[in-house]
């Protein structure tokens, strides 16, 4: 059956709202680990009620989904099927191209690269303490060269940069 959930794609017709940040990106490992198809997401503004990060997950999925958060003590607020345009999560990430640049955003944090080279060539944003770190580890740096910065960082800032630049190398790629 694992295969199979790998074939998935996710509809993120079923949403996982948390308390805190700490829980969604616990619970994203815990169900990615467990072979569920999930995207962390932000939840639509009209239903927040914790933090701004929530799992995307297949519907069908919800019984297993459950079962594996309450297997490892993640306790969501609430899981909700989002039927309708109102209820629809937001991506997570936005790009923005400009001449042999793109800044991708996550959240309020910005990484921009050059197109052609892949050069990190600036990181700007969020307010944690390891930011100014996490810009002297990536900056000027190929993307396919640098870590991770959700392997070097410890904050929201280092998980948001994270998926920044996931989506900068996806780009890269094409």
């Amino acid at each position: 059956m694992r295969w199979l959930k790998r074939k998935i794609k996710v509809s993120e017709d079923g949403l996982v709202l948390f308390k805190s940040v700490m829980q969604a990106m616990r619970a994203e490992k815990v169900l990615q680990n467990a072979d569920y198809p999930i995207r962390m997401v932000a939840p639509p503004p009209n239903i927040r009620s914790g933090c701004d990060l929530a799992v995307g997950f297949n519907l069908l999925d919800r019984t297993g989904v459950e079962r594996v958060l309450q297997q490892h003590g993640i306790k969501p607020l609430d899981i909700i099927f989002t039927d309708n345009v109102e209820m629809r999560p937001s991506e997570l990430t936005k790009e923005i191209h400009f001449g042999k640049y793109v800044m991708v955003k996550a959240g309020n944090v910005k990484l921009t690269f050059e197109k052609i080279s892949g050069v990190i060539v600036n990181i700007s944003g969020g307010g944690c303490p390891d930011i100014p770190f996490l810009n002297l580890t990536l900056l000027h740096k190929n993307l396919t060269e640098t870590p991770k910065p959700r392997d070097v960082g410890y904050t929201l800032c280092a998980y948001m940069l994270d998926k920044a630049y996931e989506r900068a190398l996806t780009i890269f790629r094409g």
